[in-house]
């Protein structure tokens, strides 16, 4: 008898302008829900996404963003997708279905609905062509094909009424030339990774959230610690907005730094500040979507860790961890850098500079779940003692409580 869960896992879908517009939902099977064969396999993933999605509700659709779902043969004929609300649900097409008038019929039937239809891993050669005139969205990868190829390819579906989204974009380069192609939407992680790590000193924008968790980490006076915020309104106005939103929980409106800090205590309140290290500067040149990223990754850290039951103070590290494991992208300089600013516990720092220690298995854990692939998530939740229930509940948690902040 086969356990029809799955691990999940996402990536960022990107506008022009770098703004998150919606994640590609990426399934896994566990290792006992894969049948034997091709047919069998094909089967138990439709069953094994169905039961999943099944369980999840409707609390893995995100604010406004679009959900990307990967569907095969099966699962397009499947009675289940009459049961999800289809405004925001985009069914991401396999190159592989071989078209036939009753698939070109349901998906006909499946856009009349509000569903969203498109086309992956495009070429014009594939059999899913056949569904072009149908497609709301069609992805070219830009791995499978030489630049000369994919220029072809994108300039041909300019003619149809839709929109074009490069996929498995992983470097600068290949970003700045599907920008110049006029794509429209981009999906990979070019944007998470360092680039020239050039930056010698810390941006102005970050040396007064530096100073100011660098004086909660000692326990400062809070008179000194308010003589910083009262430096930088824009600073101290950030603050008090993620203190008061949804995600913060409190059944309190905080009125002032003080307020905060009688409400929260500092070791909270250094959490908070967290945040405004990632978000401090809206003219730094980080992709929006970066700052989600991070944001993200760290909040999903600390619920995996509080899933199975850690000390509060870990889980509080973890998250930390989570967040500031992108900041030699943000700050543009070498990881060992920043941390020379930072008065950080002893594993914490061990995780971000030399991936040791135990918080460093939620660190692989969290960058798995952002590949295309998934490799190793399987292995690593094993390796935690964590079920794809408790990953995929703390996954779609941390996505909607990045929501509420408002960012």
């Amino acid at each position: 008898m086969t356990s029809n869960t799955a691990f999940i896992g996402r990536q960022p879908v990107l506008n022009r302008n770098q703004q998150l517009i919606g994640y590609e939902l990426l399934f896994r099977p566990s290792s006992d829900a894969l049948g034997v064969g091709k047919h069998s396999e094909l089967q138990a993933d439709t069953d094994v996404l169905v039961n999943t999605l099944n369980n999840m509700g409707t609390s893995w659709l995100i604010g406004n963003k679009l959900a990307f779902i990967n569907v095969g043969e099966a699962m397009l004929n499947s009675e289940f997708l009459e049961l999800l609300p289809p405004r925001r649900i985009i069914l991401d097409l396999s190159p592989r279905i071989a078209p036939s008038n009753e698939l070109l019929s349901r998906a006909r039937h499946l856009r009349s609905m509000g569903f969203g239809i498109a086309l992956d891993d495009f070429n014009f050669e594939s059999p899913a062509a056949a569904f072009l005139e149908l497609a709301n969205y069609v992805k070219l990868d830009i791995q499978s094909q030489d630049a000369t190829r994919f220029q072809m390819q994108a300039a041909r579906l300019r003619s149809y009424p839709l929109i074009r989204i490069a996929e498995r974009v992983e470097t600068h380069a290949q970003f700045h030339l599907c920008k110049e192609l006029g794509m429209d939407g981009f999906q990979g992680y070019y944007f998470a990774k360092p680039e020239t790590l050039a930056a010698k000193v810390i941006h102005p924008a970050f040396s007064n959230t530096l100073e100011l968790l660098n004086l909660l980490r000692l326990d400062a006076d809070i008179r000194d610690i308010e003589q910083v915020l009262k430096r930088d309104v824009a600073l101290s106005y950030k603050l008090l907005r993620y203190v008061n939103s949804a995600a913060a929980g409190l059944n309190t409106a905080i009125s002032s730094f003080s307020h905060a800090v009688t409400v929260l205590g500092y070791q909270k309140l250094y959490r908070w500040l967290t945040l405004l290290l990632v978000t401090a500067s809206d003219d730094n040149n980080a992709p929006p979507a970066l700052q989600k990223t991070a944001i993200t990754r760290g909040r999903f850290m600390e619920l995996l860790g509080m899933a199975l039951g850690e000390r509060h103070d870990f889980n509080d590290n973890l998250f930390i961890v989570g967040l500031f494991s992108l900041l030699d992208v943000l700050f543009d300089m070498p990881m060992d850098k920043i941390i020379e600013h930072l008065q950080l516990p002893t594993p914490v720092s061990d995780a971000l500079l030399h991936d040791r220690g135990a918080m460093s298995h939620y660190l692989k854990l969290a960058r798995a779940c952002e590949d295309g692939k998934l490799d190793g998530v399987p292995q690593l939740c094993a390796q935690l003692g964590l079920s794809s229930e408790q990953l995929n509940e703390a996954h779609i948690s941390a996505l909607a409580w990045v929501e509420e902040l408002g960012l």
